[in-house]
């Protein structure tokens, strides 16, 4: 498991946006951030869980997602955002953490 990104919503439209139109949000590229910071802009209509909409979360790149999964209380099943990358997300001590695999 590395460290890959926080992620913090905001109600504030950012340069670089990537609309998901299945979660209704807008998400920048953690990975062109100095601090590793992925904004994310929900609508009001975004299927998301409320502690997303409202919390940080952390997120690990991992080999595995399924296994990385197994036995933990999940947030958000196994889905993919973009081609190339699959995520899940989970509750650890009351707090969101993401998990994602990217295609090899």
């Amino acid at each position: 498991m590395k460290f890959h990104h926080v992620g913090l919503p905001t109600s504030q439209k950012r340069p670089g946006e990537t609309y998901l139109e299945g979660a209704k949000l807008y998400v920048t590229d953690a990975v062109a951030h100095p601090h590793r910071i992925e904004w994310l802009r929900f609508e009001a209509a975004s299927p998301m869980p409320e502690i997303l909409k409202t919390s940080a979360h952390i997120a690990f790149e991992v080999a595995d997602l399924d296994a990385a999964m197994q036995g933990k209380t999940v947030l958000i099943p196994p889905f993919v955002p973009m081609p190339g990358l699959k995520v899940g997300f989970i509750l650890e001590d009351a707090a969101p953490i993401e998990f994602m695999q990217f295609d090899k």
